[in-house]
């Protein structure tokens, strides 16, 4: 199983709306096939009444495995059902690598 797939199985205790895994790690320094760098858009009940870095922190919790070892960079897009559809259903593009030695 690839480790995007098994963080993605773990999302899943949150309940999710929408639930989007990208594994961004080709747009980094690392080897062919990495499973380094990921970008994860969660939209769930969950959140509802949470600061941000409560949210963060849920998900730390789920991942505390991949985030101690093989996950290098893990960007979050945490949402309520209506903070998604107010931003229309959209999460920020990620930026280009800028780290690496490149």
């Amino acid at each position: 199983m690839t480790l995007q797939t098994q963080i993605e199985q773990k999302l899943t205790a949150l309940a999710p709306d929408v639930l989007q895994v990208e594994n961004e790690s080709h747009m980094h320094n690392v080897p062919a096939n990495s499973e380094t760098h990921f970008k994860v858009t969660l939209v769930s009940d969950t959140f509802d009444g949470l600061m941000p870095v409560k949210r963060h922190q849920k998900i730390y919790a789920l991942l505390a495995d991949e985030l101690s070892g093989p996950v290098h960079a893990l960007a979050l897009h945490l949402y309520t059902p209506s903070e998604w559809q107010a931003r229309g259903g959209e999460r920020p593009n990620s930026p280009n690598c800028r780290g690496g030695g490149q």
